[in-house]
């Protein structure tokens, strides 16, 4: 798993001109429709795509009461917003909204290394699933 995360950092600094817009999703309409999509389970997250047929990469972050109080909810989207904000500008896909749900416990604890590294194996596997359907 090491390999995917040095990989994914030599191509960031190697492709800047790459990386996309990303914007917010705020809507509940968004986060329905982007459920409807694709998705995939991890340990530490749930991933969930959509197409949007826009021009930017759009993405979403939640997490339920099941995570744990406020204040943990709120850490969990922190460290799930600052993956998202360092891996999708280069990963994401222009044209495809991308929620992620945290899991209780696990979003937490684990090293961020392993949640950058569970975000882009899901990644991979949801652009796989959204290849095969094209």
């Amino acid at each position: 798993m090491p390999q995917q995360l040095d990989n994914a950092e030599n191509t960031k600094t190697n492709s800047q001109s790459l990386k996309a817009d990303l914007q917010t999703l705020t809507k509940r309409q968004d986060f329905i429709l982007a459920s409807r999509g694709l998705k995939h389970s991890c340990d530490t997250m749930i991933v969930q795509t959509k197409k949007n047929n826009l021009r930017t990469v759009r993405v979403g972050i939640t997490c339920s009461k099941k995570v744990g109080n406020a204040v943990v909810r709120n850490r969990a989207k922190r460290r799930l917003r600052a993956i998202a904000r360092e891996i999708l500008p280069t990963w994401g896909r222009v044209g495809f909204d991308y929620v992620l749900i945290g899991r209780h416990g696990s979003t937490i604890s684990s090293e961020f290394k392993n949640l950058k590294n569970d975000f882009l194996s899901s990644l991979e596997a949801l652009h796989r699933k959204s290849d095969g359907e094209n």
